[in-house]
C-alpha cells in the first residue's frame, strides 16, 4: 500500500549558505502572508510630515543642553556642523532609498553594501537610537505637563506609551494622517514662540555664559574649543530621527520618488526651525537661564530679563509644546515598530516580532520594544537617555555612509532613481562628522556610553551564536542580496 504524499514542513533546513557565515532558511508562502504591511498609505506631504514629527520634540526641548556643554557660540557651530551632517546624509540617504525601497530603511542599505553582519550592525544601531528616543522625550514630556499640571513621573510615561501603542495598533493609514495633524500643530507653535520672542531679543544675552580657564575659551566659547565637540549629541537633537523616513517605504504610494521628498523636506524645515530657536532663546531669556532647563521654550517666554510680557503665550506654547513632544513620541514609536519588524522578518531578531495584525501592524514589534521604552524612562533622566539614542544613531550614521560609497564604487552601473549631488563627496562628509559626533557623547559622559556599548554588545552575540544561522531567504533585503549574486555569477560567465 503506497504512502499518502506528507505535507511539507513550514520551515525548511538551511539550504543556501551566503559568503559571509550566515545559514538561510527557506519559509512557507503563510511567513510573508502574516508579516504584510499596508502599501500605498503615504504621499510625499506625510512622508515630510513624518519626518519633521520624528524631530519636532528635539526643537522643544533637549538642544539647549548643549549650552552648558559649549556656550550660545560653540552649540551654533556644533549646530552648524550637525546641520551639514544631516543634510549630506540624507542626500545619500534618499539615494539608497530609491534603490532598496523596503521597511528595512538603513539595515537593507547595508545588507546590499556590506552583506549580513553589516546589515545587522546597522539595523540594531538603529533600533537602539528609536527604542531609547521616546524614553527621552516621554520625560520631557513629563516636564511639561508638570508645569501645566503639576504631575509627572512613571504614571505619565506609562499612560503615554500605553495611549500611543494602542493608537499606533488601530491602523498605520489613520495614525500617519494623525501623525502629520500633531507635526503641524507643534510647527506652529515653534511659529508662535519665534513672533513672540522677536520683541525681546538682545545680542548681549547670548553671551552671559562666564568663560572657563579651559583652552580656548572666550565669551563666545566659555568652555573653549573642545565644548564644540562635547556639544555635538546636543545640536543632533534638532535633527534626531529624521533619517527614518525611509523606514516607511512598504508604506508608502510610490518610495522611489516619495521617500527622498521626505527625507530632503523634512531636513530643510528642521534647519529654519533650528536657526530660530537657537538665536532666539538665548537671545531673549540669556543662554546661562537655558543650560539646564527640561522646558526651555517656556523657561525662555518666563525669563526675568522679560517679566511678564509673554505671559499669554506662554501658556499656549507650553500646550503646543506638549503637543510637538507627542509627536515625536508617537512619530518615532512608528520608527521603532518598522524597524524591528524589517529586522525580524528577514530573522535578525526573534521571528515572533514581525507578526502583523488584522490591520497589517507589526503589532509585538510596538508592544515589546515599547515596555523596554518605558523601563529605561523610570530613571528619568532624558539628558543620559539622549546620549545613549545618539550613540546608536551615530554608529548607524557612520554605517550608512560606508555603505552609499561602497555602492558607488562596487556598483555605479546600479539604477539609481534619484542620484546624490555630489556623490561620494556629500556621504564622506557626514562619514567624518558623525565619527566626530559619535566620539563627542565620551567627552560627556563616557559611563553612559560604555552602558550603551555593553548593550550593542548583546545584540551582536545573539546574532553571532544564534540568529545569523536561522535567517529567512524570501525576506524582501534577503531577496535583493539573491539578486545580485545571481546577477554577478551572469556576469562572471559572460
Amino acid at each position: 500500500m503506497s504512502k499518502e504524499p506528507q505535507a511539507a514542513p513550514p520551515m525548511q533546513p538551511a539550504t543556501r549558505h551566503a559568503t559571509r557565515g550566515v545559514e538561510y532558511q527557506n519559509v512557507s508562502d503563510d511567513y510573508m502572508k502574516n508579516r504584510q504591511l499596508r502599501r500605498g498609505t503615504a504621499g510625499p506631504v506625510l512622508l515630510v510630515g513624518l519626518g519633521v514629527g520624528y524631530v519636532i520634540a528635539g526643537q522643544y526641548a533637549g538642544w539647549n543642553f548643549g549650552l552648558a556643554q559649549a556656550g550660545w557660540g560653540g552649540l551654533v557651530i556644533a549646530t552648524a556642523l550637525m546641520a551639514i551632517m544631516y543634510t549630506t546624509m540624507c542626500f545619500a540617504l534618499a539615494e539608497m532609498s530609491s534603490i532598496i525601497p523596503t521597511a528595512g530603511g538603513g539595515y537593507g542599505f547595508a545588507r546590499r553594501a556590506m552583506g549580513p553582519w553589516g546589515g545587522f550592525l546597522t539595523g540594531t544601531a538603529i533600533l537602539l537610537e528609536f527604542v531609547l528616543a521616546p524614553a527621552a522625550v516621554v520625560t520631557f514630556i513629563g516636564a511639561y505637563l508638570e508645569s501645566l499640571l503639576g504631575i509627572s513621573g512613571p504614571l505619565v510615561y506609562f499612560v503615554f506609551y500605553t495611549a500611543f501603542i494602542g493608537l499606533h495598533l488601530y491602523g498605520v493609514k489613520q495614525v500617519l494622517k494623525l501623525m502629520f495633524a500633531i507635526a503641524v500643530v507643534a510647527v506652529i507653535g515653534l511659529i508662535a514662540w519665534t513672533i513672540g520672542m522677536l520683541p525681546y531679543f538682545d545680542a548681549t544675552n547670548l553671551l552671559n555664559i562666564e568663560p572657563t580657564d579651559a583652552f580656548g575659551a572666550s565669551a563666545f566659547l566659555p568652555f573653549g574649543i573642545v565644548g564644540i565637540w562635547a556639544a555635538l549629541p546636543y545640536a543632533m537633537w534638532f535633527f534626531l530621527a529624521v533619517e527614518g523616513v525611509p523606514l516607511a517605504a512598504e508604506e508608502a504610494r510610490n518610495p522611489v520618488l516619495d521617500v527622498p521628498k521626505g527625507l530632503i523636506g523634512g531636513v530643510v524645515i528642521l534647519t529654519v526651525l533650528a536657526a530660530a530657536l537657537l538665536l532666539l532663546g538665548p537671545g531673549g531669556a540669556g543662554s546661562a537661564a537655558l543650560q539646564d532647563s527640561g522646558n526651555p521654550l517656556i523657561d525662555a517666554l518666563e525669563s526675568p530679563l522679560i517679566g511678564n510680557g509673554a505671559t499669554a503665550l506662554s501658556w499656549f506654547v507650553n500646550v503646543i509644546g506638549l503637543v510637538g513632544l507627542v509627536s515625536s513620541f508617537f512619530a518615532i514609536t512608528f520608527a521603532y515598530s518598522r524597524q524591528t519588524f524589517a529586522l525580524s522578518r528577514a530573522g535578525y531578531l526573534p521571528r515572533v516580532l514581525s507578526l502583523t495584525n488584522g490591520r497589517k501592524v507589526p503589532f509585538l514589534a510596538l508592544i515589546v520594544p515599547g515596555i523596554i521604552g518605558f523601563v529605561l524612562s523610570m530613571t528619568g533622566s532624558g539628558d543620559l537617555l539622549i546620549l545613549i539614542s545618539v550613540f546608536g544613531a551615530t554608529i548607524s550614521y557612520i554605517l550608512m555612509m560606508l555603505s552609499h560609497i561602497i555602492l558607488r564604487v562596487r556598483e555605479p552601473k546600479l539604477n539609481r532613481p534619484y542620484r546624490t549631488p555630489g556623490g561620494i563627496f556629500t556621504s564622506a562628509t557626514a562619514l567624518i562628522l558623525a565619527v566626530a559626533a559619535l566620539t563627542a557623547g565620551f567627552i560627556v559622559d563616557p559611563s553612559v556610553i560604555l552602558y550603551a556599548a555593553a548593550a550593542y554588545a548583546v545584540m551582536i552575540a545573539y546574532f553571532a551564536f544564534y540568529s545569523r544561522h536561522r535567517l529567512v531567504a524570501q525576506a524582501p533585503e534577503e531577496e535583493f542580496a539573491a539578486i545580485e549574486q545571481a546577477e554577478a555569477e551572469l556576469d562572471s560567465k559572460a
